[in-house]
């Protein structure tokens, strides 16, 4: 809930402003150079950096065609596949193959030498046609092609919604896991299962080992929130404890290992030797105790979040299946550990029923794992109905609730819905999720279509408009359109720039997951010397703009910040080239309809624009001036100053204009709006 209300709070301040001008245009590459991208790029590393998942970074799942098409009982066209993955809210991303993937891979490192065993790899690859499919983040439950098969087959109506259950342990004692208090120092929860009787053969088991891989990517946060471990049941033995201990006191053979760690010594194993598990490593390594799973013979299951013990692996011919899930989000590590049981609980020799096991916490209060049983919601008809703008009966919405996995009836008064929500819904959180369903099973597509009952007209907003027009003025001049990240590193804005930091001007960002995302820039040029910087290669002179948004904090409005959209230009070049920008500035004014102050043809102009000298710390000394409107200061240009073209690694003199739109379009397009109204 303080996650999902600090969100709500940054995107209402932030995003909501700070993205209105992220359009289709020009952003510098990762690799420096000038490339076409679309604007979700930006809002996406945006959500990385709060750490969260945005919609628009949705898991992809690999799956075998044929073998999906099997578990379907029919065979699809790509674009019949393609069209039933649109009606149900997924996406047929890519149709590729093994060796497609690999020849691609390969391809990429042909610059680089190449990769004999990489070669040897996309020889051998298999030429079986996979299917990309993009999932809804929040859609755990098909992140396997058991999942996609199970949905979509329901969703068609060619098979009933299983009934997930717990196996009857009357007269039976279940499996015990007791939990030490010393795990609350690192990773204090854990929740486990076992699923009995499986039958693997190569697709399931590879498939298992990938649904694990896929959780630990999206739901788990790689591992920090959860992690999962599988084991065979048949070489182990309960009860488990699970500890936290010394690292030195930890002993085991890894997977994938043949000898001995202790581990301190796995942990600066894996910093050397393993681009994989590395990653995961410091998510422990500076604990005093590192969390563990013994059996009753105090052989190690597995060291939690990093690697599974080689004794309890799981192989093609295990049966008996024993999970565990240790975590520090005890929500989380029920979604996952449900989400890994109703998914392979299918092989299991009793469909779709899963053996509990008793956790015993620190405190000795005992809970039988998993927890199946089904949500209850309660709503009505005419809610859902409000939604959708339908007139659905309540018998229509319960059978539409029905191809979504969710089981409904109606209230004694044919109004009322009573919803059951199976434990592979996590997503399913409120009423608007079910009319949601109701949605999608209806058919975005048979939704009517009506013209709002208003009597508005649109138009596009002053300050839209304008800056259209000013890049397309601008792109006819000569210069070269760039987009830049709203977000820069605080370097970038501050002590690159020679720009002291009051405190009181940037919009930071809480908690950032990259250095260069730290703070809303709160001027363009920092980012348009970057941009020349990645592109100094290039043939001169190099001659870039934008027209975008700097954000700087204000009191006075009511989310704490304001836009303000601006224009910035350079030019590089072996000379200076500051009568090139000085041209720029007053042509910009020209087409804008602004005189210059001293101009003869200013008598009687509302607005002129003048210069006088300034001591901007990015400029050089005397080879700068500000721009002011009447008594406002709205830009500054000149050449910019050494030390700042040797931060930004720009070899080159170069001249920058910086101007403040704004004030300009207030004065002239809305004096135009309100002619018509007073006529």
């Amino acid at each position: 809930t303080n996650l999902m209300s600090m969100t709500l709070r940054l995107l209402s301040s932030f995003v909501r402003y700070s993205l209105r001008h992220l359009t289709q245009g020009v952003v510098p590459s990762k690799l420096g150079r000038l490339s076409a991208g679309p604007a979700y790029q930006f809002r996406t590393n945006l959500c990385r950096s709060l750490f969260i998942s945005p919609a628009l970074q949705m898991p992809t799942v690999g799956v075998n065609r044929d073998k999906l098409f099997e578990k379907l009982g029919k065979v699809y066209t790509d674009e019949e596949f393609d069209q039933l993955c649109f009606e149900y809210g997924i996406e047929l991303d890519d149709v590729t193959s093994e060796k497609e993937m690999l020849r691609k891979e390969l391809a990429s490192t042909v610059a680089k030498g190449g990769d004999s065993k990489l070669t040897a790899e996309a020889a051998a690859a298999s030429e079986e046609v996979i299917y990309k499919i993009d999932i809804p983040a929040n859609r755990y439950d098909m992140l396997c092609v058991e999942g996609i098969a199970r949905a979509l087959n329901i969703f068609r109506g060619t098979q009933s919604s299983p009934q997930y259950r717990l196996a009857d342990m009357t007269g039976k004692q279940p499996l015990q896991m007791v939990v030490k208090p010393e795990t609350a120092l690192v990773r204090p929860f854990v929740v486990c299962a076992v699923l009995r009787g499986v039958k693997f053969d190569p697709a399931r088991y590879n498939s298992f080992i990938d649904l694990q891989d896929k959780l630990h990517q999206n739901l788990c946060r790689q591992r920090t929130l959860v992690a999962i471990g599988t084991h065979d049941l048949s070489t182990i033995q309960g009860p488990f404890t699970y500890e936290a201990l010394p690292p030195e006191e930890i002993k085991f053979v890894p997977l994938k290992q043949t000898r001995e760690f202790n581990a301190k010594e796995l942990m600066q194993f894996y910093l050397e030797n393993d681009q994989k598990l590395k990653k995961f490593v410091p998510i422990i390594h500076s604990s005093v105790v590192y969390p563990v799973l013994y059996d009753a013979n105090r052989v190690v299951l597995s060291l939690p979040p990093i690697i599974n013990g080689a004794h309890s692996a799981i192989a093609l011919n295990t049966q008996d299946v024993f999970i565990e899930c240790t975590a520090t989000d005890l929500t989380k590590a029920k979604v996952v550990l449900n989400t890994v049981v109703t998914m392979f609980a299918e092989y299991a020799s009793t469909p779709f029923e899963v053996e509990p096991v008793e956790v015993v916490d620190a405190l000795g209060n005992r809970t039988l794992y998993p927890d199946l049983s089904y949500r209850s919601l309660t709503l009505t008809t005419d809610y859902v109905n409000s939604l959708l703008g339908l007139q659905l009966p309540g018998e229509e919405i319960v059978k539409l609730l029905t191809k979504m996995q969710v089981a409904a009836e109606l209230g004694p008064d044919g109004k009322e819905l009573l919803v059951q929500v199976p434990p592979t819904r996590s997503d399913i959180l409120h009423a608007c999720d079910v009319a949601e369903d109701v949605a999608i099973a209806h058919g975005y597509n048979n939704i009517p279509k009506r013209i709002p009952p208003t009597t508005t007209q649109g138009r596009e907003l002053p300050l839209n408009q304008l800056t259209e027009l000013l890049r397309a003025e601008i792109a006819m001049s000569g210069f070269t359109e760039v987009l830049t990240w709203a977000l820069v590193s605080h370097a970038e804005n501050f002590e690159l720039m020679r720009r002291p930091d009051d405190g009181n001007t940037a919009v930071e960002i809480g908690n950032p997951a990259t250095a260069d995302f730290e703070v809303c820039r709160t001027s363009l040029l920092s980012s348009a010397l970057k941009t020349l910087a990645a592109n100094k290669d290039n043939a001169l002179p190099i001659k870039l703009f934008e027209v975008s948004d700097a954000i700087v904090l204000d009191s006075s409005r009511s989310v704490g910040a304001r836009n303000e959209r601006r224009l910035v230009a350079v030019y590089c070049a072996k000379e200076s080239g500051f009568e090139v920008i000085h041209g720029l500035l007053n042509r910009v004014m020209e087409v804008l309809g602004v005189p210059y102050k001293e101009d003869p043809t200013a008598a009687g102009s509302p607005v002129t624009y003048h210069w006088s000298p300034s001591s901007d710390p990015a400029m050089f000394p005397g080879r700068q001036a500000a721009i002011f409107s009447g008594d406002t200061q709205v830009g500054v240009f000149g050449i910019v100053h050494p030390e700042v073209l040797t931060a930004f690694e720009v070899p080159y003199p170069v001249s920058a204009l910086e101007l403040n739109l704004e004030p300009f379009v207030f004065n002239q397009f809305y004096e135009s709006l309100l002619e018509p109204l007073s006529s």
